[in-house]
């Protein structure tokens, strides 16, 4: 069920509020945001399924990792899910280690085989659709060898923005980094760097594979002229922060983050 516009405005509000808390604080230590345990710190939300209702356990932790998994599921039918965190953060690095293994499900559209990614500058959960299957956000793209979906991981994907890359202004829904693709069952690290809405770097085991700039909502798209009608600036300077469960299991370790100083 969509919220009404009016709590739509508030969560966005409060949204504001605290990314600009963490923008003004001075660059920090790295700190988890995953303890090794649990789900705390994260909110789920999986297309058709109500906020907060973790289906089937997709989103689990054993052995200190934190796994999408799909051993409980009998078909997908579309159960896009993504694990937010539950604070924004405007300027800030985000690292973890990632590691594509297993099958993708059955029934799921075949470009997600050996496809996932972790989401920046994400809207909040509170304001998604019930069936929405993306949040408004950009991805950074994680792709292992035998994937039809691209020829490198690290990319950029702009579900509901747009951004500029090498100066120009590029609707495009994915902008290609320089990296490769990684073999399937092995960890790879990877880090965002955010700068509000000045810029975002990507870097793939400490490399640089893609920079870009100036990240908008794009008002083609239902769902961010949603928040563009809610209150929310055409200018994406904050948002939470979203690991992706799209079909693929995957698997998330040393999950950290590092406030920058505006």
């Amino acid at each position: 069920m969509m919220l009404p516009v009016n709590r739509r405005f508030i969560s966005l509000l409060v949204t504001c509020l605290f990314g600009a808390a963490a923008a003004r604080s001075a660059d920090a230590e790295w700190h988890s945001l995953f303890n090794g345990r649990d789900l705390a710190g994260w909110t789920v939300k999986i297309t058709g399924h109500e906020l907060g209702d973790n289906y089937r356990d997709t989103f689990r932790v054993e052995d200190g990792i934190l796994k999408v998994d799909y051993s409980g599921y009998e078909s997908f039918d579309g159960r896009f899910g993504h694990l937010y965190s539950d604070s924004p953060y405007s300027h800030y690095v985000l690292r973890l280690d990632y590691k594509l293994t297993g099958d993708s499900m059955a029934g799921a559209p075949p470009w997600i085989h050996r496809n996932s990614g972790v989401m920046v500058h994400s809207q909040s959960p509170l304001s998604m659709r019930l069936d929405q299957d993306w949040p408004v956000s950009l991805e950074c793209q994680f792709l292992a060898e035998g994937t039809s979906a691209g020829r490198q991981t690290g990319n950029a994907c702009t579900p509901g923005t747009n951004l500029v890359f090498n100066g120009t202004f590029s609707t495009d829904h994915i902008i290609e980094a320089t990296s490769r693709l990684y073999p399937m069952d092995e960890w790879i690290h990877i880090e965002v760097e955010v700068h509000g809405h000045e810029r975002v770097i990507h870097r793939v085991n400490g490399v640089e594979v893609l920079r870009y700039e100036r990240p908008t909502l794009d008002e083609r798209d239902p769902d961010a002229r949603r928040l563009l009608a809610a209150g929310a600036p055409p200018e994406i300077s904050f948002g939470h922060i979203a690991l992706q469960a799209e079909g693929q299991t995957v698997w998330f370790r040393n999950i950290e983050i590092r406030p920058l100083q505006r």
